[in-house]
């Protein structure tokens, strides 16, 4: 048994969520709804409650309890009408969210006309344009076609709709095609901690283009943190909502938290996850794939060569048996044999699998990339001079030579390395220019600080790749860990260059700290004979023997003001002149500011 005060609507004790629906004990709070463009309050979305400190206070509690006396679809009734009464009262403008499930919107549009649902509102104070539906559990509707129908006759009458929740694992991407609604809510979990998951961001820029295709804007729920919060605005979410905005409350707000609309309005951009490796998921052996007659067991040495000499575009040949691959004939070795003396006499009729490879390498045709690239690491590498056979479902599909599978690893690689630096996981050339663009159309001043290393060569030359590779990913580690995550893009332009994009005000002192903290790691790297040298004796570039001193760090870094440059390659330039003054003064750090000022150590 629940108590509550005496009041003109309740008696002393209540129940059952049919009685707090009878007595209208229902609480109504307001969550605003943010534009992200500019820090406004676009709309509200009125959240119901039970009474303050019962058991179903909460919606979750108050839901679960209304389903199991059968009465949810009462309740949701409810709901609309004190949020509407709710609104009314608070005398504020602008749109409201009303929460409905699609079975409830379907049953109400059945059992009452639209006219007196409009009438309702009107005689509530609420202009039928400025609610917007949002619909609820659609994922369990079982008359597709009504709920279509229902909204359909909504927005014909001016009210909006709005998806709820998409992207939980419930929601159907169908509904939204064919719903094609005003606005879709993307689930938090997609938000929560983007700043530290490129996966999740690459989902919200595909939620981003589906959404272009069919007419929707997308809202952001579950904002909880500037980060989040920026990463919306810069990835272009129309519109957020959660506890960075504003909390639910009893009244509607005119303003966001000063917080959250001083992220908003600020032109400091977000630096965005990346993954930590390129996908390149749409390369597949199928494009390896060379059209290739293949041959009987039984098919004899002398008919093969006859079929060699009429095919010169042949590599190899399979030998197939009931669609299935027993073996490879490479081109050039069966020729060879086929020249040896008696050859012809003692084999000329024997089966073509006498002298076959009979273990070919066999990759389906649907491999993908990162699995093509271990067979460069295989035990067996004669598939690169006899070639492979590419195989759907183990039927033979045709052939491919190892020429291609090195060439393709190769690009794959490559291309890759312009997104995310093997060795260094950080984002690499494409990265660095697309936040470069960013920062520009920001209009907002930023830095650009190339680093490089002083007399690594003769280090690499001296000690080996491996422990040249440790001194790149030391430089990578001090960077990183110097900079702020938040505002300052750490990329790695190729072997010891990086180029950090600082939005933090004390950039100068991070860069100082950054060479002052390499420097002294880097000493850890030589042997102590070197250590007691000063350095190490070495060729240099021209091949003469001459000291170079330990490996150091230097930057030279560039103040991009707007309107100074228009293009991500002129602020590259700029940042590697800037360098090249830092690396030809001896000094750790150069600053290129209209004229060159520098400090050093």
């Amino acid at each position: 048994m629940n108590t509550l005060p005496t009041s003109t609507y309740a008696p002393l004790t209540w129940r059952t969520v049919r009685d707090l629906i009878e007595h209208r004990l229902l609480q109504a709070h307001f969550q605003p709804i943010a534009d992200l463009r500019d820090g406004a309050v676009y709309a509200h979305e009125v959240l119901i409650r039970g009474p303050a400190g019962s058991a179903y206070a909460m919606p979750d509690a108050l839901f679960a309890a209304a389903h199991k006396e059968n009465c949810a679809f009462e309740l949701e009734v409810a709901c609309v009408r004190r949020a509407l009464a709710a609104w009314t009262k608070s005398k504020r403008s602008g749109r409201l969210f009303l929460n409905l499930s699609a079975s409830a919107l379907v049953r109400t549009l059945s059992e009452r006309s639209i006219e007196d649902i409009i009438s309702a509102t009107v005689t509530q104070g609420v202009a039928p344009s400025s609610v917007v539906i949002e619909l609820t559990e659609h994922e369990q509707v079982r008359d597709f076609d009504a709920l279509l129908s229902a909204c359909a006759t909504l927005r014909r009458n001016g009210i909006g709709i709005a998806l709820d929740d998409f992207g939980d694992g419930r929601s159907s991407l169908r509904l939204w095609s064919e719903l094609k609604p005003d606005l879709v809510k993307i689930d938090k979990y997609f938000l929560k901690d983007l700043a530290r998951h490129g996966d999740k961001l690459q989902t919200l820029r595909a939620l981003l283009q589906i959404a272009e295709t069919f007419g929707s804007q997308l809202v952001a729920e579950g904002l909880e943190g500037s980060e989040e919060l920026r990463l919306a605005r810069d990835l272009g979410i129309t519109y957020g909502q959660g506890w960075a905005l504003g909390r639910p409350a009893a009244e509607p707000v005119d303003a966001l938290l000063p917080e959250a609309r001083a992220v908003l309005i600020s032109r400091d951009i977000s630096v965005f996850p990346e993954l930590k490796r390129a996908s390149n998921s749409g390369y597949t052996a199928s494009r390896l794939l060379i059209a290739a007659p293949a041959i009987r067991p039984d098919m004899s040495h002398d008919a093969v060569y006859d079929m060699l000499r009429e095919r010169d575009a042949l590599h190899a040949v399979a030998v197939v048996d009931n669609d299935k691959p027993v073996a490879l004939i490479n081109r050039s070795q069966f020729i060879a044999s086929y020249a040896r003396p008696y050859f012809k006499e003692l084999y000329g009729n024997k089966p073509c699998t006498l002298f076959a490879n009979l273990a070919p390498l066999a990759i389906e045709l649907h491999t993908g990339i990162e699995e093509l690239t271990s067979v460069l690491t295989s035990g067996d590498q004669r598939y690169l001079t006899e070639g492979f056979v590419i195989t759907e479902g183990g039927r033979y599909r045709g052939l491919g030579t190892g020429q291609q599978l090195v060439r393709a690893v190769t690009e794959a690689r490559i291309e890759a390395a312009r997104h995310a630096n093997p060795l260094t996981f950080l984002p690499g050339n494409i990265p660095i220019s697309d936040h470069i663009d960013r920062l520009l159309a920001s209009g907002r001043d930023f830095v650009a600080a190339y680093a490089d290393l002083n007399h690594f060569k003769p280090y690499n030359d001296q000690y080996g790749y491996w422990r040249g590779d440790e001194m790149i990913r030391l430089v990578a580690r001090m960077l990183v860990s110097h900079c702020d995550a938040r505002r300052d893009f750490v990329g790695h332009v190729g072997g010891d260059d990086f180029l950090v994009l600082f939005q933090s005000s004390d950039w100068l002192e991070r860069c100082e700290r950054i060479v002052v903290a390499f420097n002294d790691k880097a000493l850890e790297l030589f042997d102590p004979e070197a250590l007691a040298a000063g350095g190490i004796h070495a060729e240099d570039r021209h091949g003469d023997m001459r000291f170079h001193p330990c490996t150091t760090l230097c930057i030279g870094a560039v103040q991009v003001q707007p309107g100074r440059f228009d293009h991500a390659e002129d602020v590259a330039s700029a940042a590697a002149a800037a360098k090249r003054q830092a690396k030809q003064s001896n000094r750790g750090v150069v600053v290129l500011e209209g004229r060159p000022r520098d400090t050093g150590f």
